[in-house]
C-alpha cells in the first residue's frame, strides 16, 4: 500500500516566527487596523464585496468566486499555476482570493521555485510591512515537495466566508484614524481544501487563515503577512 503523504496546507499559521516578529505583527494589526473598507472601495471605484458566500463543497474550478478571483493562473512568468492576485481594492475580497491560492497548489506542473514565485506576485512591495517569512513558511521544503510531486499530489480550495475578528474591530473602534497609516487589514478566512494523488486517493479537510492585507486608497490590496494563529 503506497505511503499517504502529509495533507499539506499551504497553511501553518506563521510556523518559524520568532517571538520580535509575532509581536511585531500584533503591534501593526492593533494599532493600524480596520474600518474604511466601503471608502477605500469609493475611492477605488473598485470595490469587489466582501460578504461570506457559501458553496456546495465542489473544487475552487466550481467555486462562485468573482472574474477577477477565477484570472488566468498560468500569467505570471514562471509560477506555475499559481493564480494572479486579483485586482480589487476591497480587504474581505482579496483576503478571500489569497486563501485560496495558499491553499492550492498541484505539483504535477509546479515546481517549489514556482509556487514561491506565485505567491511573491501577491506580496505588498512596501518593505516596512511585507513579512516574505511568513508567506515562505506555508511552502514545503523541497524534499518533502519532491515526494509530494511523485506522487501527483495537488490540492482545490473553496473559500465559505472571510471577516474582520472582534479583535481588530475594537482596535479600530479606539482609534479609526489609525487605518490612514499604511492601510492594513486584519481579515479571517474559512474554507476547506480537497486534496488528491495519482492513486486516486485524496481526502478534504476545514482550513482557516487570518491574513493581513494591504489596500490603499486607489491601487489593488496586496498580501502583507500570514498572522501565526487564526482569531475570532
Amino acid at each position: 500500500m503506497m505511503k499517504r503523504f502529509p495533507a499539506f496546507s499551504l497553511s501553518s499559521y506563521g510556523v518559524g516566527w520568532s517571538a520580535n516578529r509575532r509581536i511585531a505583527l500584533v503591534a501593526i494589526t492593533l494599532t493600524v487596523l480596520l474600518a474604511l473598507a466601503t471608502t477605500v472601495a469609493f475611492f477605488t471605484g473598485r470595490g469587489n464585496g466582501g460578504g461570506g458566500h457559501s458553496g456546495s463543497g465542489a473544487p475552487a474550478a466550481a467555486d462562485s468566486a468573482s472574474p477577477s478571483e477565477r484570472a488566468p493562473t498560468s500569467g505570471v512568468k514562471g509560477a506555475g499555476q499559481v493564480r494572479r492576485p486579483p485586482q480589487v481594492a476591497e480587504p474581505i475580497a482579496f483576503a478571500k482570493a489569497a486563501a485560496r491560492m495558499l491553499w492550492s497548489y498541484d505539483t504535477r506542473d509546479t515546481s517549489r521555485d514556482q509556487q514561491l514565485s506565485g505567491m511573491r506576485a501577491w506580496l505588498t512591495k512596501e518593505s516596512a510591512y511585507a513579512d516574505w517569512t511568513s508567506v515562505t513558511a506555508q511552502v514545503p521544503d523541497p524534499v518533502l515537495w519532491s515526494r509530494m510531486a511523485d506522487h501527483r499530489q495537488r490540492a482545490t480550495a473553496r473559500v465559505t466566508e472571510g471577516h474582520f475578528p472582534s479583535a481588530f474591530k475594537a482596535a479600530l473602534a479606539d482609534d479609526p484614524s489609525a487605518i490612514t497609516k499604511a492601510y492594513i487589514y486584519v481579515v479571517t478566512v474559512n474554507g476547506k481544501q480537497r486534496i488528491r494523488w495519482k492513486t486516486g486517493g485524496g481526502g478534504a479537510e476545514e482550513r482557516a487563515v487570518t491574513l493581513a492585507v494591504q489596500c490603499r486608497p486607489g491601487h489593488d490590496c496586496r498580501l502583507a503577512a500570514i498572522a501565526p494563529s487564526v482569531t475570532q
